[in-house]
């Protein structure tokens, strides 16, 4: 590869991009003028408030029948936050710097009628009422949390009837003619923290620190991405750039290495702004107190893994941005694509603030959580090469099929230049709309977007609440969503589902490759149970609930209802849609990764994955959705009668109710399952309309 080139290239991005004043503000505003100001800002913010609640006046009516005794701690206890008890001006003036400065004035209940109005009007900050229950009093604290000054009151009473209570114990032990000391305190203890000051400051940084520079890495190479791939075509400047003496492969790594380079350099002006924020910080806390000092040599480690985090998360970050913005054709456009991907990566940023949360090899390959986790353990001392081989290298990989990915965009005219079938229809005026043909790329993103939040929020209240009967409105949720939508647009509703008829040899095809699938299908899931016990137990939980009802409304529920329903929107709407904008092999594993993650469920996310591509395939090479309904209906059957029927299964099958797998059993199934699925291949072959030539031209 001429590196030459790509040099030229990167310099003329890099003009482009820096001709884009919002980049530079980005860049150097936000880290090194707007985090300083929201700090301090936020600081003295903080300490005027916390001053203002310290110094207020609080109103409190105590309504008790205990002779005023607790009235009185109160009136002692403002007196004291007031200064009354000290002896000097220089002691008053000391306590006053120490203490909180508050005053109380207890209002007499019988002026505040209505307790309630009184609290609401917030012309009394606590009503306290008491009563002599069983020889003890018993007091209730009434006031508003919604106000600032209710609320901070509710803490003085709080804490004044802790005082109370421990006066009036003293008081009792006392008249017993015990010891106050010897009861009250029959064991001494003392807490040691064996953390250094270096674990304790890691702690804190921990938590914030990744979450800051995943933030700071998305909003450095958002801007560039944009301005690299909508911002060129808006300009009217890609077709020029297409016809030099370049290679799509030498623009696309020009284009991912200028805005890889502007997120790091962003990030690391994070990274050093934040940095000298907590040296700030230390230094204000070193003068003031005398906390134990750290070595900042022992950070070192830390420090050179983030950094080299920064630039793989940069890679990753960069070239997922411009894979998303790449369809966009307007700085407008791109924008609206680019929201959700930020509110993702936000998100599961939050992922440092849990605690708990180890980063084990399965989290070590999530994209964006591994970084966060690596980074906080790294600030904690754990050193684990392997984990941190592991999150570097498949960032990197993710980066590398992220460009692979984007160069194939770069080779596709249609996306580049558009060919009507991406745009979103969906908000059109329906006037405008022509009918016929299949709904384009947009509205099928919205429609899977729109889903999923479906099946989330009201499928899931559903379910509870109505449990077997909630499952099917779930299901005609699915049904409804690509309904709407092509109704709506006006597309084809045979062409869009893929109703259309198939040769007869399909169905028995179909039921093969369906029946041996589940066979496979068993050694993967018992597989994956062994890694994910905790989400096995949940799945298997909800599931049994559902098996509780008569077999058949569960087969017609649990069966017949998704391969109808979840049939019509994945190997319906979403795959014969993707199929007009992507290739077939695309298509398909498109629409299998989406079938896999719409059933929310680690455990599932494989297996359901893979029987979605098998249904997908079935339904190409068919060219019908009858045969992956088919297909859906038996796979889920199978599942219903093995759980509602385990006696008579059992005897047949015991191999279906066994919780580790031999490595025996293992291989029957295996066996017995490639052989059924090989069969129905051969059927499928000899049955199918299509060629192979079309098939290898298709994939």
């Amino acid at each position: 590869m001429n590196t030459k080139i790509i040099r030229t290239l990167v310099r003329k991005e890099m003009l482009d991009v820096f001709r884009d004043k919002k980049t530079v503000v980005i860049m150097l505003f936000i880290p090194v003028i707007l985090y300083p100001l929201i700090f301090f800002g936020g600081m003295q913010a903080v300490a005027m408030i916390s001053a203002s609640m310290k110094e207020q006046n609080y109103r409190i009516v105590v309504d008790a029948a205990d002779d005023g005794a607790f009235a009185r701690m109160l009136a002692e206890k403002g007196k004291e936050q007031d200064g009354g008890n000290a002896e000097t001006a220089e002691e008053t003036a000391a306590k006053q710097d120490e203490e909180e400065n508050y005053t109380i004035t207890l209002v007499d209940a019988g002026t505040v009628g209505d307790y309630e109005a009184a609290l609401n009007d917030e012309l009394i900050d606590v009503y306290v009422s008491g009563a002599l229950q069983n020889g003890k009093m018993e007091y209730d604290i009434y006031y508003l949390s919604s106000v600032t000054n209710s609320s901070y009151a509710k803490n003085i009473v709080t804490e004044a009837f802790d005082e109370f209570r421990e006066v009036l114990t003293k008081e009792k032990i006392r008249e017993a003619g015990l010891d106050v000391h010897e009861i009250l305190e029959p064991i001494l203890y003392e807490k040691k923290d064996t953390a250094s000051s270096e674990q304790s400051l890691g702690s804190i940084m921990g938590s914030i620190l990744p979450f800051m520079l995943i933030i700071s890495l998305m909003m450095g190479t958002m801007y560039p991405a944009i301005d690299t791939t909508a911002g060129e075509r808006e300009r009217g400047t890609l077709e020029t750039i297409l016809t030099l003496p370049v290679t799509n492969r030498q623009l696309i790594i020009s284009k991912f290495l200028t805005v890889a380079a502007i997120g790091i350099v962003s990030a690391l002006l994070n990274i050093c702004s934040m940095g000298g924020i907590a040296f700030y910080m230390y230094k204000v806390a070193d003068m003031q107190t005398d906390a134990e000092a750290f070595e900042i040599g022992r950070f070192l480690p830390a420090i050179l893994v983030c950094i080299l985090t920064v630039f793989v998360f940069s890679l990753f970050v960069s070239a997922v941005t411009m894979c998303i913005t790449a369809f966009a054709k307007s700085y407008k456009e791109a924008n609206n694509y680019i929201t959700p991907l930020m509110l993702v990566i936000m998100f599961t940023g939050y992922i440092g603030f849990i605690p708990n949360v180890e980063l084990t090899q399965t989290m070590a390959m999530i994209p964006v959580a591994n970084i966060c986790l690596l980074i906080r353990n790294m600030l904690l001392f754990k050193i684990d090469y392997t984990a941190i081989a592991v999150v570097l290298l498949s960032n990197v990989a993710y980066a590398m099929f992220a460009v692979l990915f984007l160069s194939r965009i770069y080779d596709s005219e249609a996306i580049l230049f558009g060919d009507g079938k991406s745009g979103m229809q969906l908000f059109e005026k329906r006037s405008n709309l022509q009918k016929g043909g299949v709904p384009t790329v947009s509205d099928v993103w919205f429609a899977v977007a729109l889903t999923i939040v479906l099946v989330m929020y009201a499928g899931s209240m559903l379910q509870m609440k109505f449990g077997l009967a909630g499952v099917f409105g779930t299901q005609l949720l699915l049904l409804c969503v690509p309904l709407v939508i092509i109704f709506y647009t006006k597309r084809d509703f045979r062409l869009t589902f893929g109703f259309r008829k198939t040769a007869v040899r399909n169905y028995p095809a179909a039921a093969f490759i369906v029946t041996g699938f589940y066979a496979v299908n068993v050694v993967i899931s018992t597989g994956l149970a062994g890694l994910f016990p905790d989400s096995t137990e949940n799945v298997v939980t909800v599931f049994d609930k559902l098996m509780s009802g008569n077999i058949l409304a569960v087969l017609f529920v649990i069966a017949l209802a998704p391969a109808v329903c979840e049939e019509m929107l994945f190997r319906g709407m979403i795959l014969q849609s993707m199929k007009e904008k992507y290739r077939v092999s695309a298509a398909i594993g498109i629409t299998a990764a989406l079938f896999g993650i719409y059933h929310m469920s680690l455990i599932k996310l494989i297996p359901t994955g893979l029987l979605g591509l098998v249904f997908c395939y079935v339904a190409y090479r068919t060219d019908s959705i009858y045969p992956a309904m088919l297909m859906h209906f038996l796979n889920n059957a199978f599942s219903v009668i093995i759980s509602c029927c385990p006696e008579q299964v059992r005897r047949i099958f015991p191999i279906f109710y066994q919780d580790t797998l031999r490595f025996g059993d293992v291989l029957l199934l295996l066996g017995i399952g490639l052989a059924l699925m090989g069969i129905g291949l051969y059927i499928l072959k000899k049955g199918s309309r299509r060629g192979r030539k079309e098939e290898k031209a298709d994939f």
